[in-house]
């Protein structure tokens, strides 16, 4: 697998649109990462209290299934993320998405910035274990990032937060991820310090 994504921001409509499935297989990559959306009618990373029901979960699985159906036709697979905004807003409710579907052509992108409900900061390693040894075999995908406080995506530069970097690329290699890990949430004067902390980390690792 080729490092190189396509971001698809938007819904059915517009990813059929665009041929995005298509324009993947052009541009060499294999992976089209996406989000499971928000209730909020202005801003798709924004919490909603809709997000949590039903009808919320039945919505972006119809609409999963037609993405993931224009996937298998064009052999790309589709990687989404859980993030505590989003309807799939855990690692519980990525596994019980990726069950309901079943296809091999939808898998995961994980970032563990974007795991932490309010109050769970002080449970980390908790959480990312759990985390891991629930999607761990699907992940395609890695996000490195930071996060400054629980209870919402994390929007720091990988080093500069409170994530346990040592811990989270310590799970990923035990449940055997070899994938591309990509840096974002940083701005372009972050970029140095932001990979010289990622090497180093993964220097220790190896």
């Amino acid at each position: 697998m080729r490092p190189d994504t396509i971001i698809v921001y938007h819904g059915v409509d517009s990813f059929k649109g665009a041929g995005s499935a298509q324009a993947a297989t052009t541009l060499g990559t294999n992976v089209i990462t996406l989000c499971t959306g928000s209730r909020d009618q202005e801003n798709m990373w924004r919490a909603h209290p809709e997000n949590d029901t039903p009808t919320a979960w039945k919505d972006m699985v119809r609409s999963m299934r037609e993405i993931v159906s224009i996937a298998e036709e064009s052999d790309v697979t589709m990687g989404i993320e859980p993030e505590v905004n989003n309807v799939v807003s855990s690692a519980v409710k990525a596994r019980k998405l990726l069950d309901e579907v079943g296809s091999r052509h939808l898998k995961i992108v994980m970032d563990a910035a974007n795991l932490f409900a309010a109050g769970q900061l002080g449970q980390m390693q908790e959480v990312l274990d759990e985390a891991l040894e629930l999607l761990g075999p699907d992940i395609v995908l890695a996000h490195a990032k930071d996060l400054s406080h629980d209870g919402d995506a994390g929007h720091e530069a990988a080093g500069t937060g409170k994530l346990d970097y040592d811990y989270y690329l310590a799970g990923l290699r035990r449940v055997g991820f070899d994938g591309p890990l990509v840096a974002h949430g940083l701005t372009e004067a972050q970029v140095p310090q932001c990979v010289e902390f990622l090497r180093g980390k993964l220097e220790r690792r190896l």
